[in-house]
């Protein structure tokens, strides 16, 4: 009995009894935020990401494990600022609108040699679709569809790009599913600042988090 009480103690002293402070000589551990190697976003920090400068953005900051891009005149977001796959990738996030009544997600994204944008809650706050498909925005092309949002609600947004589509999903509806082979694929001159891989509002303030990106080659 005696030993167990020696090791328990011993076991106290190492793990700094996790509610205090860590004992002497104890070394704190820093506990990733998620074992998923596809993760992007450490749910603590914007390691790996950059504020993306559009000039009149609004705050950017990270809370309760979300990114929160605050409301400014125009578009505020983040831009990834590592190595990413053009082609035969997927990108998961949630995302939510916190504030405003415009899009609370513009992913913008690689298609080979191009870029794309996704927009969620666009042209007043109900527009789904692409910006740009044969220089059409996602107002006004055939992925366009229309969607209502609640506000302070997670969305599950799933992204798939591969050498001849553009799939997308919102929860469990897919909301895009646009062959890419002949058609002149884009971004809009307001999100330039967001490629390779960016997340965007605009005049929202809006919520991101779980960001994975995951190759499918």
């Amino acid at each position: 009995m005696a030993g167990r009480v020696v090791v328990f103690i011993g076991l106290l002293t190492l793990l700094g009894c996790r509610s205090g402070a860590p004992g002497p000589g104890v070394q704190e551990i820093s506990v990733p935020f998620d074992n998923d190697s596809t993760l992007i976003f450490n749910g603590k920090t914007l390691e790996g990401w950059e504020v993306t400068n559009f000039g009149p953005q609004g705050p950017v900051t990270v809370s309760g494990g979300e990114i929160i891009l605050g409301m400014g005149d125009g578009c505020t977001g983040i831009t990834y600022s590592r190595d990413v796959p053009h082609t035969d990738y997927e990108i998961t996030l949630d995302a939510r609108r916190k504030e405003g009544n415009d899009f609370f997600c513009g992913l913008t994204f690689p298609v080979g040699n191009d870029f794309c944008t996704f927009i969620a809650g666009g042209w007043g706050g109900t527009t789904v679709g692409l910006s740009c498909i044969d220089g059409k925005d996602a107002a006004e092309n055939e992925t366009t569809t229309m969607h209502n949002f609640e506000k302070n609600r997670w969305y599950a947004i799933r992204l798939l790009v591969t050498g001849s589509r553009i799939e997308v999903w919102i929860d469990e509806e897919k909301v895009v599913d646009m062959e890419t082979k002949g058609r002149r694929v884009s971004i809009r001159p307001e999100v330039t600042l967001s490629r390779p891989l960016g997340i965007a509002s605009w005049n929202t303030t809006s919520g991101i988090r779980k960001i994975r990106l995951e190759s499918k080659e």
